[in-house]
């Protein structure tokens, strides 16, 4: 068997177990990193970093709403890990011990005095929390490159910035 025959071969044979197994149980690593770089996320926490991930490979495969979820989803995480980190955590939860929904958790957030928030990061929380309840929320609205672009430097300010907060580096 010529050897180009070989090489077709195991490509197909490699296709068809990709095609069956899938992908592995904890996902892919994203190709890009062009939402949030893994720098920023990389030795905080596992759930910090796969979510980080999921934006960015939403990102690359041209999943927007996706992405824009996946950093919602971020962006809470960590006002959280923050106000636990000061031991605030009893300012963001109800009476039943659960954490506020997204928009109260900004205004907690901007309004703590343990921190001060740099102008960048208390501008872009909002804008960030918009998209990502448009893209969760919103029967109509379908995300588009356009509407995550302008917000990828949102996205890195507001990150960076609480992952410190949160004492994660």
């Amino acid at each position: 068997m010529p050897a180009q025959d070989v090489l077709v071969a195991a490509q197909a044979i490699q296709k068809d177990i990709s095609d069956l197994l899938g992908p592995p149980a904890e996902g892919l690593p994203a190709p890009s990193q062009s939402v949030v770089p893994q720098s920023i996320v990389r030795g905080t926490r596992g759930y910090i970093e796969s979510v980080a991930n999921q934006a960015n490979g939403a990102y690359a495969s041209g999943w927007y709403d996706a992405c824009g979820v996946m950093v919602r989803r971020l962006v809470e995480t960590l006002i959280i890990e923050a106000f636990e980190c000061h031991g605030l955590a009893t300012k963001i939860t109800n009476a039943g011990g659960d954490f506020f929904y997204l928009g109260d958790l900004i205004d907690a957030c901007l309004g703590e005095k343990t921190w001060n928030l740099s102008r960048n990061c208390k501008s872009a929380m909002r804008k960030l929390k918009d998209l990502g309840d448009k893209s969760a929320h919103s029967r109509r609205f379908v995300a588009h490159k356009g509407d995550l672009e302008p917000r990828l430097g949102d996205i890195r300010v507001v990150v960076q910035e609480l992952v410190y907060l949160a004492g994660l580096k």
